[in-house]
């Protein structure tokens, strides 16, 4: 009988030693962290705090709209500064933001606090993106991929600890769970002290106009708009579908656990595979058209599910989220081409940073309009969300085509790849 090795079997998901092994597992421990609190923080505000769901749905709101503040200004100072140092310093306000939790009294405060951790989020994925630019060089869409397979495996087991800890759903549980996401942020500053620094990239010669040229780059302003509406289809698993599933079908209500379990493996297994076909920009809008059509079909079928038997309506229901999983690998793979092959090296920060206004204000959408609106209208709902991820995903081709016309044919600043990075100083580490 063969032996099972499974380090060689998860092979894919660890990078090459060197920087993009450091960066992942300080990936790995962060998110990890993120995964303790995911489900738990808002049972802990509404059973430990008395808050009221309203109360917390209006602060997470409004730190929301707080939150679209951070991430272009904390990007371009990546992008000036450098970007591991920003990372760093952006990880230990986190750390001590969400240990404030614990010592939070009444909806004031906790509004406060939940505006600072949302501006710190913007402010981490701004800078996170451009140090990951220069840890991953020129394979940046696959590592970032690559990336996102390790965030999700860290999640989800750092997932199965936070339901252990609401099993037990004592105040000190709560409160442990977001210490040790403190913790978390916390090592994870202290493991990115071991990539070496990556100084400032200068403005190509030639290359004149506003400092802000991420809001002047029409073409990448387009995607950022197609991407944040594609960004919606996030939120299908965990919203509308829970709701259809309990209340239109006949299907089995821990089925909703399933679809979740099944869309995390395959995250897991295929997004850094898939990854690796969209790197170039006319790849990225091939990948999110794939996306498009593979939302309509899913989000058609989830629609039919209704009037099945449990068994059928869940086998069906299945096939959907496994075509949904899928459209969600393509689309990941596609917008990491975009971000990362539209925005000149220098401005990479600024770029994440109004990148990631976009996927809010999808966030921002998605509720009112798949709960409010798809789910009204039943069948014709769903098939009319699937007709709108599938108009967006035939789109991206064309604004692909735009965004490569009017890049330079030639990058005037060359930098050594991260992947094979020259010794860092002495003073470069801390």
């Amino acid at each position: 009988m063969p032996k099972l090795k499974p380090l060689r079997a998860a092979a894919f998901l660890i990078p090459e030693p060197g920087p993009k092994r450091i960066f992942a597992l300080s990936t790995f421990i962060n998110t990890f962290g993120w995964g303790l609190v995911w489900t738990s923080m808002t049972l802990f505000l509404t059973k430990e705090l008395d808050l009221s769901t309203r109360q917390v749905g209006l602060g997470m709101t409004l730190a929301g709209l707080v939150g679209l503040l951070g991430g272009m200004p904390i990007g371009d100072l990546a992008d000036r500064r450098g970007p591991r140092e920003i990372v760093r310093a952006v990880l230990l306000v986190q750390g001590i933001v969400t240990l404030c939790y614990v010592f939070v009294q009444g909806f004031f405060a906790f509004l406060v606090v939940v505006s600072l951790e949302v501006l710190c989020y913007s402010a981490y994925g701004a800078a996170n993106g451009a140090l990951v630019r220069r840890v991953g060089g020129d394979d940046v869409v696959a590592y970032r991929s690559q990336n996102r397979a390790i965030a999700s495996l860290g999640m989800s087991i750092g997932t199965l600890f936070c339901g252990a800890a609401i099993t037990i759903g004592t105040p000190l549980a709560y409160r442990s769970l977001i210490v040790g996401d403190a913790v978390t942020f916390l090592f994870s500053w202290a493991i990115l002290a071991r990539i070496p620094r990556y100084e400032p990239l200068p403005k190509p010669e030639g290359r004149s106009g506003s400092r802000w040229v991420a809001l002047s780059d029409a073409p990448f302003v387009a995607y950022v708009a197609l991407g944040g509406l594609l960004s919606m289809q996030y939120w299908v698993i965990t919203q509308p579908l829970p709701l259809w599933v309990v209340n239109n079908t006949h299907a089995p209500r821990w089925s909703v656990s399933l679809f979740l379990l099944i869309n995390t493996v395959l995250v897991v297994l295929f997004q850094a595979r898939i990854g690796k076909s969209a790197g170039s920009i006319r790849a990225g809008g091939n990948a999110l058209r794939r996306a498009g059509v593979m939302l309509l079909v899913s989000c058609s079928a989830i629609g039919l599910a209704v009037g099945l038997a449990g068994w059928a309506a869940l086998l069906l229901l299945i096939g959907a989220v496994v075509l949904l999983t899928v459209a969600e690998l393509w689309y990941v793979s596609g917008t990491y081409a975009f971000e990362f092959g539209l925005p000149p090296a220098h401005a990479q920060g600024q770029y994440q940073g109004l990148s990631g206004i976009g996927v809010t204000l999808g966030a921002t959408t998605a509720p009112i309009l798949m709960v409010g609106v798809v789910l009204s209208l039943g069948q014709v709902g769903w098939v009319g969300l699937g007709v709108v991820f599938l108009l967006l995903g035939l789109v991206a081709p064309a604004v692909a085509r735009w965004g490569e016309r009017t890049r330079p044919a030639e990058e005037a600043v060359s930098e050594t790849p991260a992947s094979n990075p020259q010794p860092a100083p002495v003073a470069a580490h801390d």
